[in-house]
């Protein structure tokens, strides 16, 4: 399955070293100023996409001349630039994979927005496909049902964070939970692998799991 690249606006300092080194394979597109960050990277992206707002007019020249595919939209809209870039790659390639990089380490509120973005219905047939990436963590999201992930090498703890009410089950974890009824929005944070995988269950709405490490 091919897998799509979006870079966001967030601050290099938060990024996979991977990426700093320019590493990280496969198509990008840049989302806002993350359009300029692949430029500086000496990446071309398949395209850019956002209100870019972030950039100022030079700059802006700069992503007109060196990206031909350019999707601009105006900055009063419901929707955020990253959002928007996800249907772009929902519309042109429906069968990819999407890796988000430059999610966090910025304002508060956009970290918000992108950890919740993935609960809106729009987004179901992806959400499974999704996964965001910085230097310490590894963010997916899973549909009700029992799944098995891997433990990706150098991380240590384990997150699973609900947003409806659910059953919960985690079969093989440090910590386990047998269906366990869970009313709030709750943060099973520092939780670890017992194995190369971990097992869980859960019976309603879009369950987070993170893998992260200090």
């Amino acid at each position: 399955m091919q897998k799509i690249n979006l870079l966001v606006g967030g601050p290099k300092t938060e990024w996979p070293t991977e990426l700093v080194n320019g590493k990280i394979k496969g198509p990008f597109i840049g989302v806002d100023r993350g359009a300029l960050k692949l430029l500086e990277l000496g990446i071309t992206p398949l395209a850019a996409v956002g209100d870019f707002d972030s950039v100022n007019h030079a700059e802006m020249k700069l992503i007109e001349a060196q990206i031909s595919s350019i999707h601009r939209s105006n900055p009063i809209k419901d929707e955020t630039d990253t959002e928007i870039a996800i249907k772009y790659v929902m519309k042109h390639f429906p069968e990819s994979e999407i890796d988000i990089y430059g999610f966090s380490g910025g304002r508060l509120d956009q970290l918000m927005t992108n950890l919740l973005m993935l609960q809106k219905p729009i987004f179901n047939s992806v959400v499974e496909k999704v996964t965001l990436l910085d230097q310490q963590n590894c963010v997916r999201f899973f549909k009700p049902g029992k799944h098995q992930i891997d433990k990706i090498n150098g991380m240590k703890y384990l997150d699973f964070v609900n947003f409806e009410n659910c059953h919960l089950t985690l079969f093989d974890e440090m910590y386990t939970l047998k269906d366990h009824l869970v009313l709030i929005p709750t943060s099973f944070s520092s939780n670890e692998f017992m194995h190369n995988h971990a097992t869980f269950e859960f019976d309603k709405g879009i369950l987070t799991v993170i893998q992260s490490k200090d």
